[in-house]
């Protein structure tokens, strides 16, 4: 019997367009890093709510993810799901749902993302506990932390523990809080935990605005990783989605070379796109790989894929044949 099921599936039926290309991108992730590649996984939608996390954590665990750059929302919402699990209801008719509907789950306290909706009470306000508790000791104290530093505080901690509901093998955040991976999180204001700590800040509960960093100073934490981690690894880029979550980070390169004037930055090694986003509309999460050659983030030569198609479904896949599954 075969030891790679998925993967000989894969190379077996995957043989044309977007299915060919899920096989190449897959083989070039797994020949960058057997080569001693690095690389850094932009994650953009709701892929935490999507429950991503089981096959993620298990290539954050087998060092095939070395950095993540991600939305507020994709980072705590994998909390959200550690400890309200249960409590997740899923609406696989939600095409069909009225303006009605919709006021009735809000009246429930019930946030729809796509078929999913997130418990309040269970997720949000239970994970906003213990920030609160996190952010007025570091206010109190003069201290400042990123966003997924305090989550990682959390997790080691063991403060939501007694309230998982699934097996923490399955969290990403989890994973990388093992690993201590580094994570920035751009536009980390617009989550809900943002939400949360800018109401802190307005209303008095949080005294110095600049206790949670984010923003520039996140940017600033990713080019010295690259910088210091180029200097002997080749470092690939595979990203999930469009937004700020993949735009941010790859903008790391070209501010190192452009300027900052360090010329002999190395350009990102490797990349990848799962993206629907359509290319002739002019957004920058539907462009083409080799747009991004006039902007100095990739070269003639870069290994880059796009793959037009549901995360959701490709990037498990893609996992399961670098992980040799």
């Amino acid at each position: 019997m075969s030891r790679q099921p998925i993967t000989d599936f894969l190379h077996h039926h995957f043989r044309h367009f977007n299915a060919a290309t899920v096989i190449e991108a897959a083989t070039a992730y797994r020949q960058h890093l057997d080569r001693g590649g690095k690389m850094l996984l932009a994650m953009a939608g709701a892929m935490s709510t999507a429950e991503l996390g089981i096959s993620l954590a298990e290539m954050i665990r087998n060092d095939c993810v070395h950095a993540i750059s991600c939305t507020g929302a994709n980072l705590e919402e994998d909390l959200f799901n550690l400890v309200a699990h249960e409590h997740y209801e899923r609406v696989p008719h939600y095409r069909d749902l009225t303006p009605q509907d919709e006021t009735a789950l809000l009246d429930r306290h019930m946030n729809r993302v796509t078929d999913t909706c997130i418990p309040e009470f269970e997720a949000m306000r239970r994970v906003e506990g213990v920030l609160q508790e996190l952010w007025m000791q570091a206010d109190h104290a003069g201290q400042r932390a990123f966003p997924h530093e305090t989550f990682y505080e959390i997790l080691r901690a063991g403060m939501l523990q007694p309230y998982y509901q699934i097996d923490p093998k399955d969290s990403w955040v989890h994973a990388a809080m093992e690993k201590n991976l580094p994570i920035v999180a751009p536009g980390w204001e617009d989550s809900t935990c943002g939400n949360v700590y800018a109401s802190y800040c307005m209303t008095g509960l949080i005294k110095n605005v600049h206790t949670v960093r984010h923003g520039i100073e996140y940017m600033t934490f990713l080019a010295d990783w690259y910088s210091t981690v180029s200097d002997h690894h080749s470092i690939g880029f595979f990203q999930i989605g469009g937004g700020i979550a993949g735009d941010f980070a790859i903008c790391a390169v070209p501010m190192l070379i452009q300027d900052m004037k360090r010329a002999h930055t190395p350009l990102w090694g490797y990349f990848c796109q799962i993206s629907d986003s359509t290319t002739s509309y002019g957004s920058y999460s539907g462009a083409v790989p080799n747009e991004k050659i006039t902007w100095g983030k990739l070269g003639t030569d870069t290994p880059r894929y796009l793959i037009e198609s549901d995360a959701s479904i490709v990037a498990p896949l893609i996992f399961a044949q670098v992980l040799g599954q």
